[in-house]
């Protein structure tokens, strides 16, 4: 059951290879923040339900990188970038690379709107180098893991 009461919306462009996430929060922006840049707060609310989620480094500033691996049954699937701006409670832009396709860098940015009353919508784009890349990308589950990371986030927000 979930506790969310906002929806997730994962889009897909049709005109270039790019995936926007669109998500408000009933948490104001220095919060949604926190969570996007405390490795602390990240591993209890990033990926699918059941995976584990252990962080290797995570220098969340301009010019920063970080490294993590997500563990499920024995498997470890990693993943690691490079922070290029970081604006405290309005912008994150980083390099995403899953290191089971380690030619495959995709370019995000997330971008925090306050919208008032403790409120905050969040549009993330990741921008990858092929229409196929984008869908290996879709079709890779993180549409799930998405989700399921969001709603975890709305418990820890509400916390």
């Amino acid at each position: 059951m979930s506790t969310s009461t906002h929806e997730t919306q994962i889009l897909a462009d049709p005109d270039v290879p790019l995936i926007r996430i669109i998500r408000e929060f009933d948490a104001p922006p220095e919060k949604v923040f926190r969570a996007h840049t405390d490795p602390e707060l990240v591993v209890q609310w990033q990926g699918p339900n059941g995976m584990e989620a252990r962080i290797d480094h995570f220098d969340c500033r301009t010019g920063g990188s970080y490294r993590y691996v997500h563990t499920q049954d024995g498997e470890e699937y990693g993943f690691h970038g490079c922070f290029h701006e970081v604006r405290p409670n309005e912008l994150i832009v980083q390099t995403f690379t899953f290191e089971g396709v380690p030619d495959g860098v995709a370019l995000e940015k997330m971008v925090l709107e306050d919208l008032g009353n403790g409120r905050t919508k969040l549009t993330a784009t990741s921008l990858v180098d092929s229409f196929a890349d984008r869908d290996a990308f879709l079709a890779s589950g993180m549409e799930v893991g998405v989700r399921e990371g969001y709603e975890r986030l709305d418990a820890i927000l509400a916390g």
